[in-house]
């Protein structure tokens, strides 16, 4: 077995004394202070996380927008420079291989960033599926290295580093500036249900931005935050993770994200006939959010009861809530089960906890 790869940020995430994880073949931080410390600093101040294991895959040239408009279910040729959108790479049968952001850097250029786990397969399908156009393209993964800064002191961190204008940067807005006095890609996006930014810096400046965040957020509180806390951020959120919510066997239309398949679009697709048919006719289990009490928190893989004790559905992911203070849960439920207010069960360990089905996301900066 080939030892896990390391970020340019490893000594220092050793110096701060993080627990490490192996990760899709990365070696990356854990937590550092503890899970909830960190998940309460990006609610209530800011974290400063590394995911530089994430990957970034370049499409450029002429026919960049429509190579992206067949390879993927957006309309890439509707992202105009600067923006970015999320949108899903799926197979013909319309299951989904990965959710992605689509990042327009320039009229021909375009930036694609994929899950850790399946940047591989990804890179690969992409490759293939720009082949037949007038397109380059490139997995320039290791050119990169991502930081992101999330909470509600992230601009207020962020905005003495920078002569870029944080207001005038509008969510999913991404493009070149300037941090730190080094050159990197600015982006108003993240995986935590707050405001905040994601970094696309050269792997030779990353300690030189990660510390000068670091130095500025150190008034606001500022707390470096670990792969642990990021899972129970997300899942607050009601943020789906592919391996759990999204998987090859499940179209976007299973997890409600029905909104990202462009049907409209003129140009044909990857999966564009199974999806359709997706569409008209509603599958068997929808995904839906499970809120529940006591202390012992549904998992991934258990399974839910109705009021017969009979299997209704399966939990994709589950913990504790820091910032509700009681468990919560994604599931696919059966569809007759699936109205918010609905009583269920979910069997955990033998012993059937209760539960109710509520609307997502479970938390909302905005609320």
């Amino acid at each position: 077995m080939s030892p896990s790869r390391q970020t340019p940020l490893h000594d220092v995430h050793q110096q701060l004394g993080a627990s490490f994880t192996e990760f899709a073949g990365w070696e990356m931080p854990l937590r550092y202070a503890g899970d909830t410390a960190e998940h309460n600093a990006v609610r209530n101040t800011a974290g400063l996380f590394d995911l530089t294991h994430m990957g970034e895959l370049g499409v450029r040239g002429p026919q960049a927008a429509e190579a992206l408009d067949y390879a993927l279910v957006a309309n890439a040729s509707g992202i105009k420079v600067g923006r970015a959108r999320y949108t899903m790479l799926c197979d013909g049968n319309g299951g989904v291989l990965d959710d992605l952001i689509v990042y327009r850097t320039a009229d021909q250029e375009f930036l694609v960033v994929a899950n850790a786990a399946n940047a591989e397969v990804v890179s690969a399908e992409l490759a293939e599926r720009v082949r037949p156009f007038d397109a380059e393209y490139s997995d320039v993964s290791t050119e990169y290295a991502l930081i992101a800064v999330q909470g509600p002191a992230a601009a207020d961190i962020l905005a003495p580093l920078t002569d870029t204008d944080l207001g005038q940067v509008r969510y999913f807005a991404g493009y070149p500036s300037r941090v730190a006095n080094c050159d990197i890609l600015l982006a108003r996006t993240g995986y935590t249900g707050e405001d905040g930014f994601e970094l696309f810096t050269s792997t030779a400046d990353a300690a030189t931005v990660w510390h000068a965040l670091s130095e500025s957020g150190a008034p606001h509180g500022l707390q470096p935050a670990g792969l642990a806390c990021r899972d129970t951020l997300r899942l607050e959120a009601g943020m789906p993770l592919h391996g759990h919510e999204l998987s090859p066997e499940l179209t976007p239309f299973h997890a409600n994200l029905g909104r990202v398949v462009r049907l409209d679009k003129s140009a044909d697709f990857v999966g564009r006939a199974a999806l359709a048919a997706a569409a008209e006719q509603p599958p068997r289990r929808t995904l839906v959010g499970l809120s529940g009490t006591g202390r012992r928190a549904p998992r991934h893989g258990y399974t839910v009861l109705d009021d017969d004790g009979a299997e209704t559905g399966v939990v994709t992911s589950g913990a504790p809530s820091p910032t509700l203070g009681h468990p919560i849960a994604m599931a696919y439920v059966d569809r007759v089960n699936a109205e918010p207010g609905t009583e269920l069960q979910v069997d955990i360990r033998g012993k059937a906890a209760p539960v109710e089905v509520v609307e997502t996301p479970f938390y909302n900066r905005n609320r």
